[in-house]
Parts: C-alpha cells; structure tokens; sequence
C-alpha cells in the first residue's frame, strides 16, 4: 500500500497540492488526470523522492520496486535490445559480469554467472525484450541497431520498452502513448491489462484510461480525490458530485438571503436587536458550501474558411516516398529500404480525393505509410509519380509531429502570429489570443517556459490564424489534457472544410471521423469498418506493424532533409507557413 498522509507539495512559491489523504492498495491501476500545472508530475517526483513534500509524508514499503520512464536517453553505442535487456538490472549486472569473467578467461567466474542466470530464469531476458520492442513498433532486423542511430520519437518508445523490461511492484507511467502509434497504444494496452504490480500514469487518453484504470485520481484546484472506476466512470460520479454541491449551495443561499433579510430589516430596532444579532453570527459561522467555481470551460473556435470549393485535393496513381537525396539515414529499418534508383517508393498508386466536409481518419500499422501520405497531401514530399492536383483556393493547415518542437524559442506567441501578419495590429493578435487561452501578458511571454500542452495550444492557433479550409492533422493531440482534447473534438467536430486526422487518441478519432482509409502494404484503400474492428484486423494480422518503411523520414529524416534545401524543402506550398526556428532559417534564402 502507498499512502499519502496530510501531504503537500510546493514548486517555488506555488502550492500544487494540500490536504492529501490517500492510500492506494497493490494491484491498483490508478489513471491521473487534471489540467495541465496541476501537479501531475511533481506528484510523480515526489513518489520516486526526488522531491520532497512541503508538508506530510508518502508511506512506502521498504522493499518497494518502483520502475519509470527516463526522460532522456544519451546517444549510447550499445545495441538497441541490449539497452532494453539493461532495464532488468540484475540480469543485466549478472551478463556483464560473465562478459569481464570470459574476456579475463576467468571460467569459473563464467560458469556461476551462468547458473545464476538459470536461478533467476534471466536466459529468456533477451527474448522478453525483443517482444517489448516488437509491440512497441520495432522490428527484428532494428533491434541490432545502436541507440544512437535512433531519433528522438523512437528513444522515447526505447526508453518505455526498458521501463517495462524492468521487473517492478510499482510503475510509473508519464503520458506513455505519446509518440506512439495507435497499434503500438493497442499492445501497450494489453501489456499493462496483465502487470500484476501496482500501476500509476498519467494520461490524456480517455480511451487509454477506460481500457486499463480501476480507479482515477483527480487533482484540481489544490486538491486530489480518488474515485473508483475509470475515466468515463470517474466523469459521472464528479458530474453527480458538482450537481449536489450545486443544490447545497443554492439552498445555503436561500439561507443566507432569508437571514440577511431579516437582519437588514429589524437590526435598527430595539425590540429585535438581539435576534437580529443572533442571526449575524449565525451567518457569519455558516460554514456551508463553497460556490461551485464554474470551471473556465476551454473552447476552441476554428474560423470558418474563407473560401470552400467542393473539390479540394487530389492525388492521382501517385507513388509516394522519399528522394535519397532530400532523407536521411536516421530511421530504425532504413538498412531494410530497398532503394530505386535515386528513390525509395513506400505508398504506390495512390488515388486518394479530398471534398468539403470529408472527416478521414488514416489508419495503418507503425511505419506503413501514414505520415508519408500526410506529407504527399501537403506537397512536402514530391511525387515519385502520378498527380497531385490543388484547387486554386487550397489554405492548408498542417499539423505535423513536430510542430510544437518547431515553434521559435525565444519568442512569445505574439511574435509568433506577427512573422505570419506583419501588418496586423496588436490589440487584434491580443484578442485572438485570448480566445486561445493566452490572455493579457501571456500572449507577451516568452514561450520556452511553457508546458507542452501551452506550445501545442499555441500550434493550434497559428493554424487556425489563416483560416485553412483543409486540416492534415499528424497526431495534434500529444501534450494536451483531457479538457483541451474534448475541446479540439468539439471543434473538429463544427469545422466545415476537410480533415485529415492521425492519431492515437481512439476518442478523438471516433468522435471526429466518419470515414476510415488503412495504410499499410505500400497501398492506401478505404476501411470498412470502425476502430474496434481494425484492432481486431491488426491482431488478425499477427504482428504490430508490417514495418517502418517511413520512420527515417516521420523523425530520424526530418533534420537532414531540412538542412539540405532540395526538393522537399522546395516543394512545401507557401500556404504552409514554416515554424523551423530562425537560426536554422537564415541559410534557407527566406
């Protein structure tokens, strides 16, 4: 059991949390949720002792095994399933001790390091691993590969998959199916479904947290409540709770007004002074119920397009991938690429057709091709062949994986909207703002203090800012809480142009779209069926991704083909505006 006992916690002046008093009881799977700042974290920190609490304290077991995802990975030499297998630290001290004991030729050394081994069943270590990196998207011929060759998305997925290796009574999960795919989120799923130790995380997934959590701890306003339940379960009992204390507190109004009525009627007169008076204190001791504080509900207001043609974009027997020249080498399975000529194909014949009002949500395995479509659709990519025909009045707005680590730091989202209107004036970029939840001097505030939710929020709004009558949305949900996702949703939902959506949030996808398209195979076809039935095609299937033949582009390609300003830089239309900082601008002739 963990128990937190009158606990608090500060970060600097801010009191995140007070008044804690909860215990949570082994085999629990505990869902955080809260808004963005609330202390989800720091609650977090605290647990593993890198914090200590302001006031109180966090009772655990002295035996406690608590295993988390590392925030960073270092570009490391050692091989991708041996950082995984690394997790697993006593197996992991027991193998370097063989490997020091066979390179001195120490063969007793050599032989009880084996038959440790086989006490604690550690020879099926490496397999253990290959599995975990298998669900999470990496196949065989990549688990060889050096971290170092990894880009940033697929470390993270290394860093889960080490985490997970790691054997543990406790595990601490922070926003672990960012950077995921929706299969990989499908198998980590069912892997947690099965942990048999206790399991906290911290999630924006309601889908996520329905499929795995026995009870939900809400922080708001200072405070933390454990329901029991799941996240939809949770909405219901907090939706009754607000309504009693809304009926208590209407009914303590009553109280107080019959009270000061009398008191400002009779207080003056002699013969009523001391009920009137008794009646002062009666009021002033009324404890009664604190005013339901109304929640600042989170809107999102997607401008209406300025211009809507019915035909909006079309892509004709396109054969959609990479020039050798304009990727990098970066990605996970480029060594397994089958190059052709100057070119890799990865999507062939695509025939794929945007109209006002279409709501397409792209399904496909890790690496199939989905983000290699999204980027054939905006024109960054050229075609290998076919035709790409724009109507004339196309305003795209592009939400790529990257945008939120491509806002110019340093700057404040003012400055962001000024480098797209120059002429605009201040007040009108203030207002705008403020309808984005960046009110007053939040819209002058530099942004490298902001959380990942606010810099994602602020991506939004620069979208939205040109009134695009297509979104290509490439998994806009990562950083943002639980209220800003339903918001976007809401939004997505009144839109009146196109959408094109990626995303691993299965709420999100199943509230927006109307139509499904799968990627996988190097072909692009329509999907008969709902989310629940491409799961079960994905296990039908018999494997989490039929390969990554894009992942040296969706992040390790994105550096070098940036740097180098050939045809996929050449190709972006300039209806998209470039949120690549400005130091690395200045070589690009803009």
């Amino acid at each position: 059991m963990i128990a937190f006992r009158n606990f608090a916690l500060r970060r600097g002046e801010r009191l995140l949390l007070s008044e804690v008093d909860i215990a949570l009881h082994a085999g629990a799977k505990v869902g955080v949720v809260g808004r963005n700042g609330c202390g989800k974290s720091s609650l977090f920190a605290a647990v593993m002792g890198e914090v200590e609490p302001d006031r109180g304290d966090i009772d655990l077991p002295k035996s406690l095994r608590i295993a988390s995802v590392a925030q960073e990975t270092p570009s490391l030499p050692d091989a991708a399933i041996d950082f995984v297998v690394s997790g697993d630290s006593q197996v992991h001290a027991i193998l370097m001790a063989e490997r020091a004991a066979s390179a001195a030729e120490d063969w007793d050394g050599v032989a009880a390091a084996h038959q440790r081994l086989a006490e604690i069943n550690g020879y099926d270590a490496e397999a253990r691993a290959g599995r975990l990196l298998h669900g999470l998207g990496f196949r065989p011929a990549t688990h060889r590969m050096a971290v170092a060759e990894f880009s940033g998305g697929w470390r993270v997925r290394l860093n889960l998959a080490r985490a997970l290796m790691q054997p543990s009574d406790l595990l601490l999960l922070d926003e672990p199916t960012n950077h995921l795919d929706l299969d990989a989120v499908l198998w980590l799923e069912q892997w947690l479904q099965k942990y048999p130790g206790m399991l906290i995380m911290i999630s924006h997934d309601r889908e996520f947290l329905d499929g795995l959590c026995t009870h939900t701890l809400h922080l708001h306003e200072g405070r933390a409540k454990l329901y029991t339940g799941d996240y939809t379960s949770f909405e219901h009992q907090r939706a009754e709770h607000l309504r009693l204390q809304q009926i208590a507190f209407e009914k303590e109004q009553a109280e107080r007004a019959h009270l000061q009525a009398f008191i400002d009627r009779f207080k003056a007169k002699a013969s009523k002074a001391r009920q009137a008076q008794s009646r002062m204190k009666r009021l002033a001791k009324l404890a009664g119920t604190e005013a339901v504080r109304a929640e600042r509900e989170i809107r999102i207001n997607l401008p209406p397009p300025a211009r809507l043609p019915h035909s909006l974009l079309r892509l004709a027997a396109v054969d959609a991938g990479y020039r050798l020249g304009a990727s990098a080498h970066a990605g996970p399975s480029d060594h397994e690429i089958a190059a052709e000529g100057d070119h890799v194909t990865i999507l062939r014949g695509v025939k794929f057709a945007l109209e006002a009002g279409d709501r397409i949500g792209l399904l496909g395995p890790n690496g199939a091709g989905k983000s290699t479509l999204v980027k054939t659709l905006v024109g960054e990519l050229p075609l290998l062949a076919g035709e790409r025909t724009a109507h004339p009045d196309l305003v795209l707005g592009y939400f790529a994986q990257h945008t939120v680590e491509s806002l110019h730091a340093g700057q404040s989202p003012i400055d962001h909207l000024r480098d797209l209107a120059p002429d605009v004036a201040t007040q009108d970029f203030r207002d705008y703002l403020g309808r984005w939840q960046f009110p007053g001097d939040r819209a002058f505030e530099c942004i490298d203090g902001f959380s990942g939710g606010e810099r994602a929020r602020l991506a939004l709004a620069l979208l939205a800012w040109r009134k695009p009558n297509v979104l290509l949305l490439d998994e806009p949900t990562n950083h943002l809480d639980l209220e800003m996702r339903e918001a976007l949703a809401e939004a997505l939902s009144d839109f009146d142009g196109a959408i094109v959506l990626v995303s691993h949030d299965r709420h999100l996808t199943g509230l927006v779209c109307d139509s499904y398209w799968r990627v996988a195979d190097g072909k692009v076809e329509a999907f008969d069926g709902d989310l629940d039935e491409y799961a079960a095609w994905l296990r039908a299937r018999g494997s989490n991704g039929g390969g990554e033949a894009e992942g040296k582009a969706r992040d390790g390609g994105k550096d070098k083909s940036r740097a180098k300003s050939g045809e996929a830089t050449a190709a972006k239309p300039r209806a998209i505006p470039d949120y690549t900082p400005r130091a690395q601008r200045k070589g690009k002739g803009r």
